[in-house]
């Protein structure tokens, strides 16, 4: 039918439906029909046959790099010094650069020795550390100490068939000088290896630990270059559910040879505890213990007289704790410690008391996010950080780096540029590089004072003239509310090179939907070769973060807790919709999907729970049952013990629901998501009746990406989106 549309769709169709008319077969069956005809030849109307040439025009754009000058500043700061050194690739060749932060004063050679040659004297030992642009420079070798030597380096302490002994240092570790500090150490519970002195040399703090078996997961490498024979490999690999070890903190009196007894019973239910160190005047040690479910956190202090322990935070949460973003820093030798937390429903910093753990202060607040704590400038009373979201009138996303004195006030923006900032500090930190841009803006390079923010130079602004002229589309920074109508969801679109408005085209996603992070690239990125690729063979491409992923708010975070399968996938639909809204030519009739890892659960659960909307997904190595996988990302999200949650999550509980167009595809050496896992998908399709298709490589593991797979994906999609056979490969 799309054969004869091509030619003569105009007539064809007027002929069909007058015959239908003629004939009175128009009833709402035919009615039916007849639409779906319309549909058929609308699709032959706006889909141009998908050629070779689309194919290699899309590798092409994908290098359109090069058509990209002075990109964004990458600094090599030299020793001590106010002064960096970058290469700049400009249209008339490649030249290096040299600023003096301190003046601003660039000077621009076209190699490191002419560079050197031209600087003032007093930049000139400077110029004397320039290194090759490919050379790293040795690190200096650290001073060599004997393991577990006391800080006053009389004593060793060791671990001897599982127990905690100590000799005096320069002794024989089974000589007769050696006093054994422990004694109910067996091989499946016992003590160390973490032995941590108190600094006078009086006491040791070590774990306990009991240990517990863990599952390992076999592999097969089918086709091994070195044999004809399969081999049979195995990976340690603990899933939800799991037994863990269990580490409980010891304390050890060295010179009376005598354990001090700690309460360590609230501590057995745990997924980890460690030891994070002595205060220095000796008192006490502390510890961080990581509950199992991931829904309370807790930093604890033992005292060295007496072994009591109290809570200097005691962080709970009804879902889950985000423990990787935790931000501890102890002033005053543990008297206060900052904190982070999301207690008030955004993350922010906090000023506890270290006697009580009660909060002195809140440092940061607003509806907005603390993602990362550079350092604490303790003598100045201020801490930097980098934030997003304060700004109203722009992507809450953007990474700003930010000051604001320890007792909350004068919270500065150093980098207040519309845009995402990328830093490099000089060695004392009195100047920074600040790199801003954004998918939609080229990177400006400029150098900045650190007190202040002042910009001191702007080393760089990018040059895309070049690429521009040449068809190449910027991405648009579009957002649209949600499912709730009110909280603005962000992505990106990207549009072929050869874009015609007046065209229709089908969308396709790109998924990641992991809630350890947010996903959608907020820098300048002209050459992302996926993106690129498929809007060259007549796409829109987008990507979009919905609720269930991180650095917004802890209630849109929480949207994931035991609920992987919804993936955002109610705003993402609402998003897609409000564009094509704006921009016709998007045609939400035809959405395809695809996604690694995580985002390949995704794509498979876009057809089970959303093939309404979506009508074709490919799935690279999907962690398609939260049991499966493994536990230390799992549990975090899907919670503990091991309940009916995760089956209601399950792409293979679910697999029944299938509608739409499936391609799976995943390596059989992917010890980062066991392999097991789709092929149990592909059970319970099979058992399902359901149509698919698979691509199961041997000696793949989890970086799936190679041409041979993404051209399987492309042609995927030119098949089931745009209705055409693709070009024959080469």
């Amino acid at each position: 039918m799309i054969g004869i549309c091509v030619f003569d769709e105009y007539k064809l169709k007027f002929n069909l439906i007058m015959f239908f008319k003629k004939k009175k077969y128009l009833t709402i069956k035919y009615a039916s029909f007849i639409s779906l005809l319309a549909l058929v030849f609308h699709v032959g109307e706006i889909s141009a046959q998908v050629t070779r040439a689309d194919y290699l025009r899309g590798e092409a754009q994908a290098r359109c790099a090069e058509k990209v000058y002075s990109a964004a500043v990458r600094p090599h700061w030299l020793g001590d010094t106010h002064c960096f050194w970058y290469e700049n690739r400009e249209r008339e060749g490649v030249f290096f650069c040299l600023i003096d932060a301190e003046t601003g004063e660039k000077f621009r050679a076209e190699s490191r020795e002419e560079l050197a040659r031209r600087l003032p004297k007093r930049l000139r030992e400077a110029a004397s550390l320039l290194v090759p642009a490919d050379a790293e420079r040795p690190e200096p070798e650290p001073e060599k100490v004997e393991p577990g030597l006391s800080p006053d380096g009389r004593r060793i302490a060791y671990i001897r068939d599982d127990n905690v002994y100590v000799r005096p240092a320069g002794t024989d570790p089974n000589g007769p000088e050696a006093v054994r500090l422990t004694t109910d150490g067996t091989p499946g519970d016992g003590y160390g290896p973490d032995l941590q002195w108190s600094p006078d040399s009086k006491k040791l703090a070590t774990l306990k630990i009991r240990r517990a078996e863990t599952r390992r997961i076999p592999l097969i490498e089918s086709s091994p270059a070195y044999r004809k024979q399969p081999v049979l490999q195995w990976r340690d690999y603990a899933k939800p559910g799991d037994v863990l070890d269990v580490r409980l903190p010891v304390l050890l009196d060295v010179e009376s040879g005598k354990e001090i007894p700690l309460d360590t019973d609230p501590y057995r239910r745990q997924y980890w505890l460690f030891l994070t160190g002595w205060r220095a005047d000796s008192r006490a040690f502390t510890f961080e213990y990581n509950e199992r479910g991931h829904q309370r956190y807790v930093v604890a202090e033992a005292d060295a007289a007496t072994g009591a322990i109290r809570h200097l935070a005691d962080e709970r949460s009804a879902t889950f704790i985000h423990y990787g973003r935790n931000f501890r820093y102890d002033l005053n030798d543990g008297r206060e410690m900052i904190w982070s937390s999301e207690r008030d429903g955004w993350r922010h910093l906090y000023l506890l008391d270290g006697r009580t753990g009660e909060p002195l202060r809140q440092i940061t607040r607003g509806e907005w996010v603390v993602r990362q704590v550079d350092r604490v400038d303790e003598a100045g009373g201020c801490v930097y950080f980098f934030a997003s979201g304060f700004n109203p009138d722009e992507d809450p996303y953007n990474l700003h780096y930010c000051r604001i004195a320890l007792d909350g006030s004068g919270f500065t923006d150093l980098t207040p540029e519309n845009g995402n900032h990328r830093v490099s500090f000089s060695a004392d930190r009195a100047y920074f590089t600040d790199v801003c841009s954004r998918p939609d803006l080229p990177p400006v390079s400029r150098v900045r004072r650190t007190s202040d923010g002042a910009v001191m130079a702007v080393a760089e602004r990018c040059d895309i003239g070049d690429l521009t002229a040449s068809g190449w589309q910027m991405p648009e920074v579009f957002h649209a509310p949600g499912r709730d109508g009110r909280t603005e969801i962000w992505g990106n679109i990207y549009r072929p090179s050869n874009f015609d408005p007046s065209k229709k085209y089908p969308v396709i996603e790109k998924i990641y939907a992991g809630p350890h992070d947010s996903h959608v690239d907020k820098d300048f990125l002209p050459a992302h070769h996926l993106h690129t690729a498929l809007a060259e063979l007549g796409f829109i491409v987008v990507t979009i973060d919905g609720m269930g992923t991180a650095n917004r708010s802890k209630a849109f975070h929480d949207v994931c807790w035991r609920n992987l399968k919804d993936a955002g996938f109610p705003d993402r639909i609402a998003w897609i919709r409000a564009a094509a809204e704006k921009y016709p030519y998007m045609d939400t009739a035809r959405v395809g999907i695809y996604g690694w890892s995580a985002g390949g659960q995704n794509a498979l659960a876009a057809l089970l729970f959303h093939h309404d909307f979506y009508k074709a997904a490919v799935s690279f190595c999907g962690c398609h049952d939260n049991r499966m996988d493994k536990i230390w990302w799992n549990e975090q999200w899907m919670g503990y013990p091991v309940g009916e949650a995760y089956s209601a999550s399950s792409n293979v509980d679910n697999a029944w629901r299938l509608k739409g167009k499936l391609l799976l595809v995943n390596g059989e050496l992917d010890d980062n998501v066991d392999p097991a896992s789709t092929l149990q998908v592909v059970d319970a399709l099979v058992r399902a009746n359901k149509p698919f298709e698979q691509l199961y490589l041997p000696g793949k593991g989890h970086g799936l990406g190679g041409a041979f797979e993404m051209h399987r994906m492309y042609d995927f999609f030119v098949r089931h989106l745009l209705g055409q056979e693709p070009p024959a490969w080469e």
